[in-house]
């Protein structure tokens, strides 16, 4: 079976390679000169099945205007006559709700979880490297009031069988030994043992030469201009070199499938929330971290991959502007300085922003749509590397007709109505 997947981001290789390895003729076509080189290229580096989890929670919106507040703010919204902006933030605002929290959770777990299995199996079945480490993520709290909210989230855990420690000062240190030079800043932990970390870009490209080698190609360098159908079925993409033709048809543009899908009816609630990091060269690593850090009050990750440490943050709502913004920087600079002085050289760290294709209620969305040779695989926000070898599988299956491991229930587009 002929598949064309558009995007060659994290989300669009992996799919292109289950596909291929299904036997199904594959091609990519992407913008860019290569694979991941948009959001895929320089995120938080997390594989964090057990820290997804939606933005859109009970008391966030109380949060939300503290936040913005705050002089080192993890939000930032840059109001403008966008429609799309509103409509999303009225939709994430109605999913500001315990009941909708954990129902969203759930679902975000579930794909993680499996996705989690999807890159352990890769890493045995075919050697895939990517600077990964498996040593869990510890979400540091520095208010007594942030540890004490735990419960809403561990009792998902255990629902799903994910397994958590929490910890007191000596118990983080003893993870993260660095930690006990600034161990007065935080009043405990949230560990979970079973988050990876690896570098996304890397894994990107590794993965789009493993699909190459199953006989898949790439076509970068193409623009992508409409999506053409006939009556239920997609006919076409029509794009800067030509036409080009399909069986099945996947769409895995991130914040760009929006629009592209638009004009077919489709209408999903995927806006791009940008987000920053810097990538610090490590000077000492007896100061710096083992693993992922999440500093809960700044909602930073800092994760360590080989001899950098990755330090991303930040949730900017303007639209598609992707301007590096030095007041970003500072936050990021500061939050790595403050948790881990004198691990990493900031004056030496490479800026960067992305953006998040974020839906509003944290889950993606994966699987079929009303067109019957059309799928979507798109709506990760800040989890596509958490979720992409777990979302390509998925895809894979549904494509060549096989049922998928894990039920799909509420992770399609069918959802929004």
């Amino acid at each position: 079976m002929r598949v064309l997947v558009l995007g060659g981001g994290v989300i669009g290789a992996t799919t292109a390679y289950y596909l291929a390895r299904a036997g199904h003729e594959v091609t990519v076509v992407d913008r860019q000169p290569g694979p991941g080189l948009e959001t895929s290229f320089a995120n938080a580096g997390q594989v964090s099945p057990g820290y997804s989890a939606p933005w859109a929670g009970p008391g966030i919106p109380l949060k939300a205007i503290k936040w913005m507040l705050m002089h080192h703010s993890p939000l930032v919204i840059r109001p403008s006559f966008d429609p799309a902006m509103w409509r999303w933030g009225l939709a994430m605002l109605r999913n500001c709700t315990a009941e909708r929290y954990k129902v969203n959770k759930a679902r975000m777990v579930r794909i993680a979880e499996y996705s989690r299995d999807c890159l352990k199996a890769l890493r045995a079945e075919i050697g895939i490297r990517y600077d990964e480490r498996a040593q869990g993520t510890t979400q540091l709290f520095r208010t007594q009031k942030q540890l004490d909210a735990v419960g809403k989230d561990t009792e998902i855990l255990d629902q799903y069988g994910v397994p958590y420690e929490v910890l007191d000062r000596a118990g983080y240190i003893r993870y993260e030994p660095a930690l006990a030079a600034v161990q007065e800043k935080f009043v405990g932990a949230l560990r979970l043992p079973g988050d990876e970390t690896g570098d996304c870009y890397k894994f990107t490209v590794a993965i789009a030469e493993e699909a190459r080698k199953l006989g898949a190609e790439f076509r970068f360098g193409v623009r992508i201009e409409a999506i053409e159908h006939e009556g239920d079925r997609v006919i076409g993409v029509r794009t800067d070199a030509g036409t080009l033709t399909a069986d099945r048809y996947i769409v895995a543009l991130g914040s760009y499938s929006t629009g592209m899908l638009a004009p077919l009816g489709i209408r999903i609630p995927v806006y791009p929330v940008k987000g920053f990091s810097i990538t610090v060269p490590i000077v000492d690593p007896a100061k710096s971290p083992e693993s992922t850090i999440m500093d809960e009050t700044h909602k930073v990750a800092l994760t360590r991959l080989g001899d950098r440490i990755r330090v991303g943050g930040t949730a900017q709502l303007s639209g598609f502007n992707l301007d590096l913004e030095e007041s970003r920087r500072r936050t990021l600079e500061f939050v790595v300085t403050d948790v881990f002085p004198g691990g990493g050289d900031v004056s030496r760290a490479d800026f960067w922003a992305g953006l998040r294709p974020m839906t509003p209620d944290g889950t993606p969305i994966i699987g079929e749509t009303r067109y019957r040779n059309l799928f979507l695989n798109t709506g990760h926000g800040t989890l596509g590397w958490t979720m992409a070898p777990g979302s390509g599988r998925v895809l894979a299956d549904l494509v060549g007709g096989r049922e998928p491991e894990i039920d799909l229930a509420g992770l399609g587009v069918a959802r929004y109505g």
